[in-house]
């Protein structure tokens, strides 16, 4: 497969914004606000077996989301589903004072993790963290968790939807108390991955069992050579080319083999692969 422009869908949400960001049109007067853009396979559907691994989604928050949880490749499974979801989350601007919560801020049994979710006090009990501008977080399968207002990011997942709801202030809509205090890890959360600089230019924020994510400022003109895993590239500013097609903010692209890859001169671009392991040399300069 050549590389692929992926269609968008943008998900209306109650605690999404209507001016967005660069690469996609705000909200009409009158639309109800957006929370999430997807990056979906034309053709391929989302979630299913043989759908891709992963799903690149934008998010543009203005309230809190849920206190929610994702559950394990193991646990999804036994519910019929054909991955668990763990994710990774790439901060492209945050208003003063956001933050993400990320676990607990202690030990907890999972009967001392129902009981504080039925009655609120949970939210007193995450660790809610000060996150800025470039911050990346990987968060594992069982991570409870929950996003801030004034954030806008971009989310690597496995490709499944699937989340249970622990808390949502108070909303009435659904939670998924059983699920997902069988599918939480309820401890202080402790990063699993250290970012760091391969090459000038090329920075891993996370390497795991489901997925490599990458953040390239490379310049120039080169060629992407996988090791056989699909790549998923998201360009977040700048203007390049890939096999002679134009790339730019506000895009996804998939590519499955190798192909030329011009970064221009202001390129900044999240690369994410399925699987663990990083590709050494998976950008080869011209």
């Amino acid at each position: 497969m050549p590389a692929t422009r992926l269609s968008t869908k943008r998900v209306e949400k109650p605690w999404g914004r209507r001016d967005l960001w660069p690469g996609f049109a705000d909200v009409g007067e009158g639309g109800d606000p957006v929370g999430e853009v997807w990056f979906e396979v034309p053709g391929r559907k989302d979630g299913a077996e043989d759908g891709p691994e992963l799903l690149i989604k934008y998010l543009f928050t203005s309230d809190k989301l849920s206190v929610q949880v994702h559950p394990t490749d193991a646990q999804a499974r036994e519910k019929g589903f054909p991955r668990g979801k763990s994710e990774a989350w790439v901060i492209l601007d945050a208003d003063p004072h956001a933050s993400i919560a990320l676990g607990t801020t202690r030990v907890m049994s999972r009967d001392e993790l129902r009981h504080a979710a039925e009655d609120g006090s949970i939210e007193q009990l995450l660790d809610w963290k000060a996150v800025k501008k470039d911050d990346s977080f990987m968060t594992p399968a069982g991570t409870i968790h929950a996003i801030g207002p004034g954030l806008t990011l971009i989310e690597v997942q496995q490709n499944v939807d699937l989340t249970y709801r622990l808390y949502d202030y108070g909303s009435g809509r659904e939670l998924h108390l059983d699920d997902g205090v069988a599918a939480s890890d309820p401890v202080p959360y402790v990063a699993p991955y250290k970012p760091h600089e391969l090459s000038p230019g090329r920075e891993i924020l996370a390497d795991g069992p489901a997925f490599v994510l990458e953040r390239w400022t490379e310049k120039g003109a080169g060629r992407l050579a996988g090791d056989g895993r699909p790549l998923w590239l998201v360009p977040i500013a700048g203007k390049g080319t890939i096999d002679g097609q134009d790339i730019a903010a506000g895009e996804a692209w998939l590519v499955d083999g190798d192909a030329a890859l011009d970064l221009g001169t202001d390129m900044d671009m999240v690369v994410a692969y399925p699987r663990g392991g990083v590709v050494e040399g998976l950008w080869q300069p011209a």
